[in-house]
């Protein structure tokens, strides 16, 4: 079955909804869902979105905090671009319903997180991403030129490969006309076709054994570029959250906010004692790299597998107040948060890099936009500053909404493309096969692409995924496509960017921390 719109977007979190609120008073709108709207990567975002508010904060403040956290790497013009702008899309938010917390004076509650100078993080208790998502939500419902597709998995972009050319990364102008999509419950392949589509897919943390990402994160936006041959830059920074609840077996790992440091909670050893000190002059509140790095090392040093976040001192009904499901969960386990330490350890949390777009949102590929944590803005650098990653989101899809209507009216679909062929493919006997590889890359990446790295980990996890890879592709070509079959494909695709990207950076910079080329662990900005 043949669709057409004027515009795709692929991925329903807050860059997904902007963008298609925005896009719809200028055409139809199609929002595919892998499941459903409600489970995307903005609503497990527990801390906040950041922007300046009030003096003494400033624009100069936030750009600097960001650059120092970015570590030499960001793009200056995205980083002016997203603060600049970021309180003109805050008020976007709140005109579609956003609640964010006040204080008495009927001010902002505005938090303060790793890396920022100023009080600048708005939030709804401990679970604002919740908050933005089910309100544009509700937004996207009341829209009759929106048509949402939940449980659609995008498998491939329609380029010019699918008119029988060759398509290379030397290619000049290759243009995406849609995508070709899985509908999950009646397992058919539809073809989207589109003037304008973007990518909104999200992270891609089921590359890893822990992760604070819901399971759909596979990176599936990423590899799907990837394949048809764009760019995608930067993908050895990867984001370990320093403090995830330590529960073993838990997916996705239950994520401790940045927000609670900024309030006063400190981290200690196993044996009460505080530690951030003796690697940043900031202590607890260092940037994330810092903090993660840290506190690897001293679990390595001590042989355990976590360490304590004390928020004891702190006032008890205060803190109930603000981290309420934090509380709640913590005690679900028999932590009571405001007497008892918190087990936390680094997961992965966050990509900085992605697929390229320029300050339009623009990927390389024509017609082709990407925003939120699959693009790669330069907004983040080496390490993601807290809580900017929302605030791009929205400022990036408003950009790509911007610069895609002055193009949508020249434009035509292309009615030529195929439909999807799976002659000679059958149901997949061995399942477990896909299961059980799934299960290798994220052991592989874990072991070998973690938080500190070796050019010897990096060439052992190559080798071992070339094996998956070689196996999974001729699995795929015989099969009929399933969602897990798809996912595969991604997490390989993606680990293989990661490590690739990796031994191509002959230093540490940032996130990405090798024995090969060491950096001092204290941050000397």
């Amino acid at each position: 079955m043949t669709r057409k719109y004027d515009f795709l977007v692929i991925g329903g979190g807050i860059a997904g909804i902007s963008f298609a609120l925005k896009a719809a008073k200028h055409g139809t709108v199609a929002l595919l869902c892998k499941t459903t709207l409600s489970e995307s990567n903005t609503s497990y975002a527990q801390g906040g979105i950041a922007s300046v508010m009030y003096a003494p904060d400033s624009f100069e403040k936030h750009i600097e905090d960001t650059l120092i956290s970015g570590d030499g790497h960001c793009n200056l013009a995205t980083v002016e671009k997203v603060i600049h702008e970021a309180p003109t899309q805050i008020d976007e938010l709140l005109n579609w319903g956003v609640n964010f917390d006040k204080n008495e004076e009927g001010l902002f509650d505005l938090h303060r997180e790793g890396g920022h100078s100023e009080h600048r993080i708005l939030h709804h208790k401990d679970n604002t991403g919740y908050e933005i998502q089910e309100s544009l939500i509700r937004q996207v419902k009341a829209h009759t030129e929106i048509e949402v597709f939940e449980h659609f998995f995008a498998i491939e972009l329609l380029t010019q490969h699918h008119l029988g050319q060759v398509v290379t990364r030397q290619t000049p102008n290759i243009e995406c006309y849609g995508a070709y999509a899985l509908n999950q419950r009646s397992n058919h392949i539809h073809t989207f076709l589109s003037k304008i589509t973007l990518l909104a897919t999200g992270g891609i943390g089921g590359v890893y054994c822990t992760t604070t990402n819901p399971e759909i994160a596979t990176g599936d936006g990423i590899a799907m570029v990837h394949r048809a041959r764009g760019i995608v830059n930067d993908m050895e920074f990867v984001q370990f959250h320093p403090t995830a609840l330590y529960h073993p077996g838990e997916k996705p790992t239950f994520l401790i906010t940045e927000a609670i440091r900024g309030y006063g909670a400190v981290l200690r050893t196993l044996d009460g004692k505080q530690f951030m000190q003796k690697y940043d002059e900031r202590g607890s509140l260092a940037p994330r790299d810092i903090v993660a790095r840290a506190i690897d090392n001293e679990m390595k040093l001590r042989g355990c597998d976590f360490v304590y976040l004390d928020v004891t001192k702190m006032d008890a009904e205060e803190t109930k107040q603000h981290f309420p499901n934090i509380y709640k969960k913590c005690l679900e386990l028999g932590i009571d948060i405001t007497k008892d330490y918190i087990p936390v350890t680094p997961t992965q949390h966050y990509l900085c890099g992605g697929i390229w777009v320029d300050l339009n949102g623009q990927s390389s590929i024509n017609r082709l936009y990407a925003a939120g944590e699959c693009s790669c803005t330069g907004l983040h650098g080496a390490n993601r500053l807290a809580s900017n990653s929302l605030i791009e989101a929205i400022v990036f899809a408003d950009a790509a909404v911007k610069d895609a209507i002055k193009k949508i009216h020249s434009l035509k679909y292309n009615d030529k493309i195929p439909d999807w062929n799976d002659e000679g493919t059958s149901l997949p006997e061995e399942m477990v096969l896909i299961t059980q590889s799934f299960k290798e890359v994220e052991q592989i990446m874990s072991a070998y692409v973690g938080i500190v790295r070796s050019n010897l980990r990096l060439h052992r996890a190559l080798n071992r995924l070339e094996i998956l890879y070689r196996e999974t592709e001729h699995l795929f070509d015989k099969s009929v496509v399933s969602r897990e079959i798809c996912e595969l494909r991604n997490v390989i695709s993606v680990a293989y960017l990661i490590i690739k990207q990796a031994l191509l950076r002959k230093e540490s910079r940032g996130l990405h921390y090798t024995v090969d080329y060491p950096a001092p662990m204290r941050n000397e900005n």
